[in-house]
């Protein structure tokens, strides 16, 4: 007889709870799939400090924006643009709002190397490889983005 359930135990949060999963693998692998995107979804979501339903939202709303100005770059899948205050598209890393911009300025100003700068942010090194290889590849875009952001620092500090 083939098996139709799994049970999985699991041992997590402060105490140490158990908690028990049971695999239905009567229901479609899709259904299956959806729950392992589910609990990734949570698990980011948690990491970037926001309820499920605002990751959720700010997921949808990263991609809806990227394909309405048909900007993504296939090349390089980690990068998404968002726009800023301004209105101008800015890229980010895909997921987390966190500006290529800001990662050239930690390698190139402050010297940090990928490995540093994913630590300093909680990324994986390969998506601030990936930025920074998304810059030499757009610098002619981004290079006025931290220009400006410069000069905006600059009037701040008087």
């Amino acid at each position: 007889m083939p098996e139709l359930v799994t049970v999985q135990m699991r041992q997590s949060g402060p105490k140490n709870v158990v908690t028990y999963e049971v695999i239905d693998k009567r229901r479609p692998r899709q259904d299956r799939l959806v729950s392992v995107f589910k609990k990734e979804a949570e698990a980011l979501a948690k990491q970037q400090g926001v309820s499920l339903n605002q990751f959720i939202l700010w997921s949808v709303a990263e991609k809806v924006s990227a394909l309405k100005a048909g900007l993504d770059d296939p090349n390089f899948p980690g990068i998404a643009y968002r726009r800023g205050a301004s209105g101008i598209p800015v890229p980010v890393l895909r997921g987390t709002g966190i500006r290529v911009q800001t990662i050239v300025i930690s390698n190139r100003e402050w010297n940090e190397t990928p490995a540093e700068i994913a630590a300093q942010y909680d990324l994986s090194e390969s998506l601030v490889k990936e930025a920074l290889r998304f810059y030499q590849a757009h610098q002619a875009e981004v290079d006025p983005l931290i220009q400006s952001d410069s000069l905006l620092e600059m009037s701040r500090n008087g």
